[in-house]
């Protein structure tokens, strides 16, 4: 696997990189009261989305470009983290999910954590508007785990 030939440097850039995110996660998930339980990085494998959260508090985050052996921009990871948050309160995409989810990266930006365009890396994207979209229906409550993927597919 690709985690088996990156670099000592590489290994210690996507260390200091969950470790910041970690450290920005609990500040978010206290001031939102969410009910994180841990952020860990996606596996090198996944490239088909940039975060995931689980109905149990665990997140996971891409730290790597597919393209390179590079790190993500950090304000990409932020973006994703934030999103994957308002999953903790909303596990859908309807309307209360993106109100929130502005709020949390509206916060982040106000707190200093969220700063697109300040470091060196892969563009940030905006973050996601869905205008007019209905609100997605309430889920039922389920046993066991359930996840929801951001940017699910291929």
């Amino acid at each position: 696997p690709r985690s088996q030939r990156l670099t000592e440097s590489e290994r210690e850039t996507r260390e200091r990189a969950i470790e910041r995110l970690r450290r920005h996660a609990a500040v978010l998930a206290e001031a939102f009261e969410l009910p994180l339980r841990s952020v860990e990085p996606e596996s090198e494998r996944v490239r088909s989305r940039y975060g995931i959260c689980y109905s149990d508090g665990r997140i996971q985050i891409r730290l790597h470009q597919l393209r390179s052996d590079g790190v993500l921009k950090y304000s990409v990871m932020v973006d994703t983290l934030c999103h994957e948050l308002a999953h903790l309160r909303h596990f859908n995409h309807g309307r209360r999910f993106w109100a929130f989810y502005r709020r949390i990266l509206a916060y982040a930006s106000r707190q200093g954590i969220y700063r697109p365009g300040s470091e060196m890396g892969i563009a940030a994207p905006e973050p996601f508007r869905a205008p007019g979209l209905p609100a997605a229906p309430r889920a039922e409550p389920r046993r066991g785990l359930i996840q929801l993927e951001l940017f699910p597919g291929g």
